[in-house]
């Protein structure tokens, strides 16, 4: 956010921060979601770049359609262990998994 925008939003009352603090989490619960949401949008873009649907990667992992959709979106009810057997499934390597986590999900406003 340009410094003139945070100043008049300042000046109208508003508190600027992060969502972390807004939030009131941790930084490790941040590396956590983060890395889900990484996971998340590899299984989109691995199952995109198969040219698979939702359900036909439901039915690879012996799973359903609503299932994937969840995985997709980072869903809290789904472990970071099934995101990972599911990529593995689809084809990717271990260093792949690695590369997937390793990278920002998103960019924080400057």
């Amino acid at each position: 956010m340009d410094k003139r925008k945070q100043n008049k939003l300042e000046s109208a009352g508003w508190k600027i921060g992060t969502a972390e603090d807004f939030l009131g989490i941790k930084d490790e619960e941040t590396a956590f979601i983060e890395v889900k949401i990484g996971l998340a949008q590899a299984i989109k873009k691995q199952r995109v770049g198969r040219r698979m649907t939702q359900q036909q990667l439901g039915r690879l992992l012996g799973s359903s359609q609503s299932r994937v959709a969840k995985m997709e979106a980072a869903d809290s009810s789904v472990s970071i262990d099934l995101m990972v057997r599911s990529l593995l499934r689809m084809g990717a390597t271990r260093k792949d998994v690695a590369s997937f986590v390793a990278k920002p999900a998103r960019r924080r406003a400057a």
